[in-house]
Order: structure tokens, then sequence, then C-alpha cells
């Protein structure tokens, strides 16, 4: 009679156990899909000193790209490259700047095609930035897009889950550099160094004239002090995270 009421009890407590673990992996799963679909991610929690350099890409009078690859370069750092595709088709000079990037080995995202609202417009606008700058930058340089930045940070809910509708992950930022303002070297620099921390994401742009001299001085000190520098995607996590009301992409 003991043995039996042993067993029963024993099969009692795995059927607990078994339904906690259904209701826990269900509602985990679905905390991964609202918080992957409703948010950007600004920046990743890690206890290794890495940091993501990232630039938007826009419409410049006076463009500095030649000279922000060729700081990259000097120190053999590796960053992402957000791109309008409108961008891209003003000039074959500017196809030539995409290529430029592509060949440095650095990350391509896309920018939007002419650089919009996102939450103002229709999700068929929404669809059409996307794909034709996808288009233009697989055309131009190979590359499968897997990344997106919303013009001016600009977003909602309704625009970061159609962005995750079409397979792309949305990419803010927590260090601003404010660079297209040329406000002053030095107060940019400060801006930046005073800012950041493990998992950062630092915003450039090509069109602010500071910005190739900063970057000379920010790279070589913040190796010097044992940060390392990679791009956006190798940095974020693709599965098993959430993103927390900072914008935190946090591994499981």
């Amino acid at each position: 009679m003991k043995r039996r009421y042993r067993v029963i009890l024993s099969l009692l407590l795995l059927l607990f156990t078994l339904m906690i673990s259904i209701v826990f992996t269900e509602k985990t799963k679905y905390s991964f899909t609202e918080v992957y679909n409703d948010k950007p991610i600004y920046r990743v929690k890690t206890d290794e000193k890495k940091l993501a350099l990232t630039f938007d890409i826009n419409w410049a009078e006076k463009e500095e790209i030649y000279n922000i690859l060729e700081v990259l370069d000097k120190y053999n750092v590796k960053a992402t490259f957000f791109i309008m595709g409108g961008w891209v088709n003003y000039s074959e000079e500017n196809k030539d700047k995409l290529i430029k990037i592509k060949e440095g080995g650095h990350e391509i995202g896309n920018h939007s095609y002419i650089h919009p609202m996102f939450s103002s417009i229709s999700e068929s606008r929404m669809k059409e930035e996307i794909e034709k700058t996808n288009k233009i930058i697989e055309d131009t340089v190979g590359e499968k897009v897997k990344l997106f930045r919303f013009p001016s940070g600009d977003y909602n809910e309704k625009a970061c889950k159609f962005i995750a509708s079409e397979g792309l992950m949305s990419i803010q930022w927590d260090v601003d550099s404010v660079d297209w303002k040329e406000l002053g070297a030095e107060k940019e620099y400060n801006r930046v160094m005073e800012k950041l921390s493990p998992g950062s994401i630092l915003l450039f742009h090509n069109n602010a004239k500071y910005t190739p001299g900063n970057l000379d001085r920010i790279i070589k000190e913040l190796q010097e002090e044992g940060y390392s520098f990679v791009k956006v995607g190798e940095m974020i996590y693709y599965n098993d995270y959430i993103i927390d009301e900072k914008g935190e992409q946090i591994k499981n």
C-alpha cells in the first residue's frame, strides 16, 4: 500500500514538474517574440571589452567616407555602415564608395531608400523603402542585408514589428557623437568617451568634418585600454535573448 502511494506521489510530482516546465517555456518564447518584435537594440550586455562602430550614410556636400575608411584600415578595425539606397543610386561615385566599404571588410546595413520617418509612413511604403535598398546593396556588392537602422532613429511599435517581419534586426545606438552638428572636435570626443561601456554601439556619420580625426584618437586610446571593435552583427545575439526597457540586449 505504501509502495503504491509512493509511486502515485512520484507520478504526480513528475506531472506537476512537466506542467511548470511547459508553462515557463511558452511564456519565455512569448517574451522573446514580443521583445524582438517591438523594440530595437541599443546596446549589448557583455563582460567583454568590445564595442561596435556604426556609420549612417546620408546626403553630404562634403564626404568623409574615404578618410573614415583610411582610419579604420590603419587600426585594422571593422565597422557597420548603414546605407541609404537613394544615396547609392545618386551617382556612380557613390556606388564606388559602397564597393570600397565592402572591400574593406565592413558590414553593410539598410538605412532606407530616402530617409523617411518610419513612425508616420504606411507599411507598404516601409516595404518599398526596405526592398529597394536591399536590392541595390545586393546588386552592387552582393551582400544580403540582415540589419536595419531607422532614419533619424525614428520608430514606433508598428514599424519595429514590420522590420522584424521582413527578417531584419533593428539597430539603434547608446553612444551618439552628434558629429553631424560639428560642435567641435573636443566636444564630440568627450561625448563619446564619457558615455561608452562594454557592449556599446557608437553612432557617427559620413558628413561630419571632425569624425576622421576623432576616430583616430578614440580607436587608438580604446585599443590601448584593451577594447576591441567588432561589427554589430558579430556582437549581437540572434536567439535566446531579451531586450530590456533601456534597449539592452541580454542573453538568456
